[in-house]
């Protein structure tokens, strides 16, 4: 992949950062995510929970399936964990284990 475009207006959004006052260009960026950071605010608590529940199954499973799977191949079978949930599956190791793509397969 040629990334000479972007690495070229990486390189012009830098300079014209480099030739700002630091203290107004740290101010410009904090104003910027303020509405970001309000959404987080407002929505922190319902979020963490979702995400600590997240981690143990549909999160654990993706970063797994990342981690360890062939580099061609780091997605789990969506369609198996679809199929798998609407029979009452429970998430177990052993259905994390059998969608997360191995080596060779």
């Amino acid at each position: 992949i040629d990334l000479s475009l972007l690495d070229a207006k990486v390189e012009e959004i830098c300079a014209k950062i480099l030739h700002t006052f630091p203290d107004c260009f740290t101010k410009t960026i904090q104003e910027l995510r303020k509405p970001k950071l309000n959404a987080w605010n407002a929505n922190k608590e319902n979020s963490r929970g979702w995400l600590g529940l997240n981690m143990m199954t549909e999160a654990r499973t993706g970063f797994r399936a990342f981690n360890e799977g062939p580099k061609d191949d780091r997605e789990i079978d969506f369609v198996a964990l679809r199929q798998a949930l609407a029979k009452g599956a429970p998430w177990t190791a052993e259905l994390i284990e059998s969608l997360i793509p191995k080596a060779g397969h």
